[in-house]
Parts: structure tokens; C-alpha cells; sequence
């Protein structure tokens, strides 16, 4: 049998991962979990730069469920002091760092087949991406959705027509008070918020479903 036609022999925690996948259950807006994430990295190139943590949180319904959230720093290989005045992550420190392959372990476990939910998505997803092929694994299996695409689909995106509407911008227009800016769990909370307030405004004027929210004709990038 030809090479590319032989069956990969995956570790463990991927096969778990991917049978979440293997039963198709129907969900609605109310019953499905959704995990709004974020990442801390050294940069913004996704070939170069590496993941320095990642916050996630659950939604199901209205409700965001703190007690359901995740956050884990990752050992740093590379070191960017110019980042450090963002994110605020040292390279030492007393806080417990896992080597990437654990914490891509942990980050599948908690997320299973819920739908990823980030603000400018393509970023977070392809660093997830690019962990998982320097792990020798495909890429994530989940349905994404993006607060930015999201948020133009409301009466509001008039007020900042042809802006790439920051998570800043959003948590402003919503009256959202800013926590723990810049850090992966901080980030993730917030854009929570923001998510689940596009879909109160979302419901103020159309009939929205689940499949209504991924229904975006102009939907570019790597999602």
C-alpha cells in the first residue's frame, strides 16, 4: 500500500480529541458550549512565533461559566523582551510552565467539539495550528466564529464602518470594563462579553440561530 494511504498512528489524547467528533449531535444557540479563547505569544508571525499562554472560557445559553475556564503558560523557548511590556510574562518566574505539547494535551482536553470563539480568530487558530504541526498532528477540528465577523453583522457596525474593530473598540461601545488586559484569561473574559452582547444584539432585530451566526458570504483568512 502507498505510504500516503496508510493509516497514521495518533497519540492517545489526539484520538480522544477527534472522537468527540465521531457522533454529530444537534445543537441549538442555547444548548451548544461554546469556549471564547485567546493567546499570549512573542509575536505575530505564526511560522516564528511561539505561544506564551492561553485563557479560555465556556458559554453555554447567556451564561459565561467561570468556574468551567482554563489558563496555562507555556515554557518559553524564545524570549522577547519587546512583548514583555504587553503581556506582562516573564521567562522565569514561580508560575508553573508546561512544555507545548502538554499544554496542547490540556488545551484539547477542555475544549473537545465546542465552537472556538475568538476576536480575529485566523491569529489564535493558526498558533494552535502551528503547535499542533510541530507536534505532527492535523489541525483543529472545531467550528470557529469571530467577534470581529460577528460584530459586523449587527446594526451597530455602522459607528465603525471600515475599522478592524479592536477588542478595545468593542469593550467601549458595550460599556465593558477592562480587566486583565492583555493577558490570555484577562482577554478571553472579555471577549466573552463582547460575544455574548453581539448576540443580544444580534436577537434584537432578526430571528438568530446557531447557523446564522457562520453565515458570512464574506468570510476571508485562514478560518
Amino acid at each position: 500500500m502507498l505510504t500516503w494511504l496508510q493509516h497514521k498512528d495518533y497519540p492517545e489524547f489526539w484520538k480522544k480529541y477527534q472522537s468527540h467528533f465521531k457522533n454529530k449531535t444537534e445543537y441549538n444557540l442555547n444548548t451548544a458550549r461554546f469556549v471564547v479563547f485567546d493567546t499570549e505569544t512573542t509575536g505575530l508571525n505564526r511560522k516564528i512565533d511561539r505561544i506564551l499562554s492561553i485563557g479560555a472560557i465556556s458559554t453555554i445559553g447567556n451564561t459565561m461559566d467561570v468556574a468551567d475556564s482554563l489558563e496555562i503558560y507555556l515554557q518559553q523557548d524564545m524570549f522577547n523582551s519587546e512583548t514583555v511590556e504587553i503581556h506582562g510574562i516573564l521567562k522565569e518566574g514561580n508560575t508553573t510552565k508546561y512544555e507545548e505539547k502538554e499544554a496542547l494535551i490540556q488545551f484539547l482536553d477542555y475544549v473537545k467539539n465546542a465552537i472556538l470563539v475568538a476576536h480575529h480568530a485566523a491569529f489564535d487558530i493558526s498558533m494552535i495550528n502551528e503547535c499542533l504541526a510541530r507536534q505532527n498532528l492535523p489541525k483543529l477540528k472545531n467550528k470557529v466564529l469571530d467577534t470581529g465577523l460577528l460584530f459586523k453583522k449587527t446594526n451597530l457596525s455602522s459607528i465603525y464602518k471600515d475599522k478592524l474593530y479592536s477588542l478595545d473598540e468593542l469593550c467601549k461601545l458595550f460599556g465593558i470594563k477592562k480587566h486583565d488586559r492583555h493577558t490570555a484569561s484577562g482577554d478571553a473574559y472579555l471577549t466573552g462579553i463582547v460575544f455574548l452582547k453581539i448576540i443580544g444584539e444580534l436577537s434584537k432585530t432578526r430571528k438568530t440561530t446557531l447557523k446564522s451566526l457562520f453565515n458570512n458570504p464574506n468570510r476571508r483568512g485562514l478560518l
